[in-house]
């Protein structure tokens, strides 16, 4: 139970609050309208429709202060830092923005429909007023206030305007319209399938969030709910709203005046879309900066490593950089994991080619001369991640599957680099590796660093502080003969190293249970890089194996978003 309220407890508070505050938002908006003196005369007209338009549009504009937040990384980064003195917990939660994004924008979503339809029947119903079509005490009460000083209660001023008329002439129907045909677009192209498919097709959409502010901005303008104004002398009206209502006459009291409320959510969104600016601001200042070309070298399985030089530039262990290629596409930038290690004087990438954007850009740099310095690359960051963490733990576990192990070659190859001082200050006395992968020739991306770990290891008597276990996932016919033939050797037939490989899948029960018996009083940090559904694994085994006692052995999960 510690061990989730560790994990997960803040998480949990942060959704009650957000929830709360939703519910709180929808909940009063929805009873101000509803039974609210000022909006007496619209709800003859038109109904209950006027509070389910409204309760939505107030939770709309509080998600939409919090829907820019979780992607200003920036803005993340110095959060991040500030949160040192507060434990991993809190960091933890940062790591989740994207999450949060999401879910933010599902609310929104979800609202933008609630609100739409409600108007729809809104508009609805004031053009068939305005005709007097249904309803001749509605009709005077639509009309009523236009005898004086010429106000009005009913938006529509045409008797023969029609709702699509309606919805395309007027400024909160027409940026309504904008506003959800934007926001359709882009919850549609978030879809898994196609942002790991289609990447530029979601890159591209999702900037439609520039309109949709822009509508969001703009849309209250029409002032198209319209209320009792308070009049001078005062209006008394309790005595006209309790005075009974006769078929197509206008009460006995004195003619209130009406107005449409003033535009809020502009107040709601303004802060947000200052601090966006700011960061894109930044984005394009980095832009400019000079980055050059250390090495460039092409692994096996297509992967393309790259390594850069940038001034000024500072890294810790397991953090990612967005970059930029404007040979490829001026607007495009794609996240990658550093490999390097902060003690050394360049940093690199691995690009494995999937989809357009990498395959384009390693056919670039295949095709270079020797030597040359290849196209113009911009880089934006660093912005930290949860392997940041890994040495602030006595034990940690780290698993990559494929390209996903690049996190943990950063905090490989800083090891190294501890180890090479004569008193390395570490507080992480253990160390458990795990590395799956598909093909035998992912393995050479960093068999090479394992092999220098190994002897490094070795020759400081430190065996045990690095336990790495290689997993191949799939093979054929020849593969495992060759295996059978070789299995005799000192040395793993596809790696070259001590260790053997094996073949097919870990065992977690298995795995955790020894790692639990190895560190009966150590708290364990769990880094993945790799798919969700292993992540949903090694969460549940993170559960199952933690003892109550937070005196023994706890496991404690993280995997890297980007």
């Amino acid at each position: 139970m510690g061990n989730w309220i560790i994990d997960h407890g803040p998480s949990a508070l942060i959704l009650l609050v957000w929830t709360g505050i939703n519910t709180f938002l929808f909940v009063y908006f929805y009873l101000f309208y509803d039974r609210g003196d000022r909006f007496f005369y619209t709800r003859h007209i038109i109904g209950s429709a006027l509070s389910w338009a409204r309760a939505p549009a107030a939770v709309l504009n509080f998600n939409c202060l919090l829907v820019l937040l979780p992607v200003c990384r920036n803005l993340l980064s110095l959060l991040r830092g500030s949160f040192v003195c507060c434990g991993r917990s809190l960091r933890k939660q940062l790591d989740k923005n994207l999450t949060f994004h999401k879910l933010v924008g599902y609310m929104i979503g979800l609202m933008t429909a609630v609100h739409t339809i409600a108007h729809l029947f809104n508009v609805e119903w004031f053009t068939r007023s305005r005709q007097g079509g249904f309803d001749i005490l509605s009709t005077t009460l639509s009309r009523l206030g236009e005898l004086e000083n010429e106000t009005y209660l009913n938006p529509v001023r045409d008797p023969n305007a029609t709702p699509t008329y309606v919805a395309f002439t007027t400024i909160g129907g027409l940026t309504g319209v904008i506003i959800t045909l934007a926001l359709i677009l882009m919850i549609t192209s978030s879809m898994e399938v196609i942002r790991r498919s289609y990447f530029e097709v979601f890159w591209y959409i999702h900037h439609l969030f520039i309109i949709f502010f822009a509508g969001l901005v703009i849309h209250g303008a029409g002032r198209m709910v319209r209320s009792q104004t308070p009049t001078n002398p005062p209006h008394n009206f309790t005595v006209c709203k309790d005075q009974p209502l006769e078929w197509g006459k206008v009460p006995e009291c004195p003619i209130p005046q009406f107005a449409g409320g003033f535009p809020q959510t502009w107040m709601w969104v303004i802060g947000p879309m200052f601090l966006y600016l700011c960061e894109r601001l930044l984005r394009f200042i980095r832009y400019l900066q000079s980055v050059t070309y250390r090495k460039i070298i092409m692994r096996p399985s297509n992967v393309l490593e790259l390594q850069l030089v940038k001034r000024g530039f500072k890294m810790e262990v397991g953090q990612y950089i967005f970059m930029n290629c404007p040979a490829i596409s001026q607007l495009e930038w794609h996240p990658f994991t550093m490999t390097s290690a902060p003690e050394e004087d360049f940093f690199s990438v691995h690009i494995r080619s999937v989809g357009d954007w990498t395959e384009k850009l390693i056919k670039m740099l295949e095709q270079l001369p020797e030597g040359a310095q290849g196209p113009k690359m911009a880089v934006d960051g660093p912005f930290g991640t949860a392997s940041e963490d890994v040495f602030d733990y006595e034990v940690s576990v780290l698993v990559g599957c494929g390209i996903g192990v690049t996190p943990f070659a950063s905090i490989l190859k800083s090891i190294w680099y501890k180890f090479k001082q004569s008193s390395p200050k570490l507080r992480t006395k253990k160390i458990y590796f795990y590395w799956l992968c598909r093909e035998t020739h992912a393995f050479e991306w960093f068999a090479d660093l394992l092999q220098v770990l190994e002897k490094e290891m070795a020759g400081r008597g430190m065996e045990d502080f690095l336990t790495y276990n290689l997993y191949l996932t799939g093979w054929d016919e020849n593969h495992t003969a060759h295996v059978t033939v070789h299995f005799d050797k000192d040395t793993d037939v596809v790696t070259g190293l001590k260790q053997k490989t094996y073949y097919g899948r870990p065992i977690w029960d298995k795995e955790f249970q020894e790692i639990r018996k190895e560190n009966p009083t150590s708290g364990v940090g769990v880094f993945l890089c790799g798919p969700e559904t292993l992540a949903k694994t090694l969460e549940k085994k993170c559960v199952k194996y933690s003892d109550v006692d937070p005196r023994k052995t706890n496991f404690y999960f993280n995997k890297e978003n980007f």
